[in-house]
């Protein structure tokens, strides 16, 4: 389900194996919401959930440097959807994911999904166009 397609590459290869692995992160997402053998995945969920969390400061810094660097003219609204993707991430309601774990795993993974594509089609891409 998740795959870093040829048409999400920047061209920037760091940023590219940062993006790879953001997709990585979702397809463990996809596959523990798969997994029928494991009953309770609270434990699995919470630990995607906070290396989400962690990766995405370290891509998103690594990222914002970039964009300064080559004195990106949208680094602010760029920066400004970034802290909006980790507040969300870090406001995830933990307590919700025992109520019904496949549920809340299916949110997260929409989440991921939509804005992990969109964001790099829609904001990424022009980091390069820029240069």
């Amino acid at each position: 389900m998740f795959e870093m397609k040829e048409e999400y590459k920047l061209g920037i290869p760091y940023i590219d194996e940062q993006h790879a692995r953001l997709f990585e992160i979702g397809e463990a997402t996809y596959q523990l919401l798969k997994d029928k053998y494991s009953i309770d995945k609270y434990d699995k969920i919470v630990a995607l959930i906070h290396e989400l969390s962690e990766y995405t400061v370290t891509h998103f810094k690594a990222e914002e440097e970039y964009m300064k660097s080559i004195n990106y003219k949208r680094y602010l609204s760029h920066k400004v959807e970034h802290d909006d993707f980790i507040n969300k991430v870090n406001s995830l309601d933990l307590d919700k994911i025992d109520q019904n774990q496949d549920e809340y795993i299916m949110e997260i993974l929409n989440f991921i999904a939509s804005w992990l594509v969109d964001h790099i089609i829609q904001k990424d891409l022009l980091i390069t166009k820029t240069v």
